[in-house]
Formats: C-alpha cells, structure tokens, sequence
C-alpha cells in the first residue's frame, strides 16, 4: 500500500515544519510520498521546504487559493490511498500505519478517525468537541452527514479510484470543500471509522477555521442543500438547527479564558 499525503500551505512558516515532521516520521507496512503544495510563501516557508530537500516533493509557486493547492497536489499523486494535511495540522505517531491496517482489514474505500484540537502551542483544547465528534463517528449514516459536518478532515483517508470516480475537490468553495467531497463519497461508498485519535487540527486566530468558523459553517450548509435528495429535506432543517447552535456554542467558547477552554 502507498499513501501520498498532500499539504497545501501559505505563509505557514510557523507551523509548517511540525507538519512536515509529523508526516515523515510516519512508519508502517506502506510506502509513502509526501507532497507540498505552497502558493508563493514570503515568510520563509521555501528555506523549510529545501532543507527537507530529498525526503518529499515541492513546489512554491502563486496559486488561486486552498482547494486550488489541494487539486494540484492530488493530480500528482501515484499512491493508492490519498490525504490532505493542512500545513498548521499535524498527524499523530502511527497514524498511517493505523489506517493502512483499516484498509486491509476492511475492504473499505474511505476511512476517518478522530482528531484532536490543539493550540498555538500543541496543547488540547476543546476536548468535549472531540468527544462529540466521537459519538457522531460511531453512528455514522449518510442522513448524519447531511445535518452535519461530522469527518474531520485532517483524519481521513480515501483510496484513489473513489477520488476518482467521486471528482476533483470543489475550487468554488473555501471552507469546507471537504465537506463537499465527503459527501460526494458518501453517495458512492460508506466510510470505516477508527475510534482513536489520527491527526492534530490546529485552532488558531488564523486559522480558516479558527476565524471564520460561522462562514465555515454556513458554506457547509449550502452545500448540503446542494446534495440533498428531494426525500432528504428532513435532514436540511436538522442540519440548520445544527448551524444556529454550533456557532452559539463556538462564540460561547471564544467567550471563556483560555485556561478554561480545554475542557
């Protein structure tokens, strides 16, 4: 089995060699090929990139945005089994080697795990999120999926004839074209869960997701409306009623101490 794993970065300077070090340090029965995809860093991101000169594949060059990255990376790919990692998200000591096990044992044509959230400065945060996010995992449907976003994407993982078939990530969308894609997957094949942590996502003021959860939040709700079946409306009011309280809840949570929002 080969992974490519592709990470679109810009200007991620600060956390983009705890990316790279996180996917190299991977070690398993597989193969792996490690991509990075940056849009014409000026933050020194290119010097981290040349010294890992040898050990992945680079290129620095202007692009039209994340997802744009993300194709580009993906249409270079040769392994069998596909990933993105965002240059601020890290994956966890035996990740692949987890995956690789999941795929063999099940036949399944895409997988997800779970996914811690950390700080700036690699501490867990937001852990009740994560327990959420487990209970959502093991009660995964496709009607789940469409009242709410609930793969992480650091943590999942796809063969390479289901991106195929399912197409190319959404250049349209900026926030959650994962989303998107999962659900473009979903019509096609149902995911194997791990129920154990695969991946850091990293929440900062920054981040995409960090600063702009409620947009995130919306634009996956368009999405859903744009997939769902004539019989699925049910799960597009669920899914509005998730958006109402997640942003309530996130607002909360930006609201408390930082000291307090591990819990």
């Amino acid at each position: 089995m080969k992974f490519t794993v592709v990470t679109p970065s810009f200007n991620q300077a600060r956390y983009l060699e705890r990316t790279i070090e996180s996917v190299l340090s991977q070690r398993g029965d597989f193969e792996l090929e490690y991509l990075v995809v940056d849009g014409g860093s000026s933050d020194g991101s290119v010097d981290i990139l040349r010294r890992y000169q040898g050990r992945l594949w680079w290129v620095s060059e202007p692009d039209r945005g994340q997802s744009h990255a993300i194709n580009k990376g993906l249409a270079r790919a040769t392994g069998s089994v596909l990933a993105w990692l965002n240059s601020d998200d890290t994956y966890e000591l035996g990740a692949l080697d987890r995956v690789a096990r999941t795929f063999r044992d099940t036949g399944a044509r895409w997988c997800f795990g779970e996914c811690r959230i950390v700080d700036e400065q690699d501490r867990e945060i937001r852990r009740a999120i994560r327990w959420y996010k487990r209970r959502l995992g093991r009660q995964y449907s496709l009607g789940r999926l469409l009242t709410k976003d609930l793969v992480p994407q650091p943590a999942t993982f796809f063969r390479r004839d289901l991106f195929l078939e399912a197409g190319p990530v959404d250049e349209a969308y900026h926030l959650a074209m994962d989303y998107d894609l999962w659900l473009r997957f979903a019509r096609i094949a149902e995911p194997a869960f791990i129920p154990e942590a695969l991946a850091t996502f990293r929440w900062h003021d920054t981040s995409k997701s960090g600063g702009r959860y409620a947009d995130a939040a919306w634009e996956a709700y368009g999405i859903a409306r744009r997939h769902a079946l004539s019989g699925e409306r049910a799960a597009l009011r669920r899914h509005y009623l998730h958006v109402l309280s997640l942003v309530a809840v996130y607002r909360a949570l930006d609201l408390l101490p930082r000291s307090r929002r591990s819990a």
